[in-house]
């Protein structure tokens, strides 16, 4: 059950304590892909694991903007403080948690979000506000499916292919293959010492996206939203 999609009544008769909480970033990812890429990944791991969980549960609406200050010299990236993101995303839980929803996963599409969705799941979880855990997609999925996985790059531009293909514009795969970085940062000694994308990816992508296919997506979301469910059937046994 999608709570945007239900009546309060409908919510009310659920029987079930399970909720998924998507979180994900309205921030650039090339020329060629959408600012929602990982809002949007996030959005759609969680309605195929609702759609495919053997017991009901909800999906609660996706928080779309993100920590993505590290994006804002291009045009469109939102963001908000590291501060302003945890209590959203505490605050969304506590509300969840009030409605009888207590075993909450936090579905997360953006690298940036990832420590302070694992900081807010401890910290209600402590203090006996739900059971969250944080569940960061591209951290779990296998690895031999995210060789290459950049920002913008091959694999997030076949997920969005395999969500939606008429976001990605394909025509724009040479710029952005023209002004990619190779890596995350610019690294000494260990150390990024670059703070903000435009500083070593001049597209702002990381990695060529050109052998992205909406195959691969598939083969991406489907062990995404395995892993998913197997983490909700473990939160649901504790």
């Amino acid at each position: 059950m999608h709570l945007t999609e239900a009546t309060w009544t409908d919510v009310r008769d659920v029987d079930s304590d399970v909720a998924i909480l998507p979180v994900g970033s309205t921030e650039q990812h090339g020329p060629h892909a959408p600012l929602g890429t990982d809002a949007l990944s996030a959005a759609e791991i969680a309605a195929r694991a609702e759609e495919q969980a053997d017991e009901e549960l909800v999906v609660a609406p996706v928080v779309s903007v993100g920590i993505a200050e590290e994006h804002r010299h291009f045009d469109g990236t939102l963001w908000v403080s590291e501060d302003t993101f945890r209590a959203y995303v505490r605050e969304t839980i506590e509300s969840l948690a009030h409605h009888g929803f207590e075993r909450i996963a936090v579905v997360n599409g953006h690298g940036g979000n990832a420590a302070a969705v694992r900081e807010v799941c401890s910290r209600v979880t402590r203090d006996g506000t739900a059971y969250a855990v944080p569940y960061t997609w591209f951290d779990t999925v296998d690895a031999d499916l995210l060789e290459n996985l950049g920002h913008g790059g091959p694999i997030e531009t076949s997920v969005v292919q395999a969500i939606d293909a008429s976001l990605v514009h394909e025509d724009r795969f040479e710029e952005a293959a023209a002004g990619a970085g190779e890596r995350f940062g610019e690294w000494v000694s260990g150390v990024n010492i670059a703070y903000d994308f435009a500083e070593f990816a001049e597209s702002g992508n990381v990695k060529d996206p050109s052998d992205a296919s909406a195959a691969h997506g598939e083969a991406v979301l489907a062990d995404a939203v395995a892993k998913l469910l197997q983490l909700l059937d473990a939160i649901a046994d504790r």
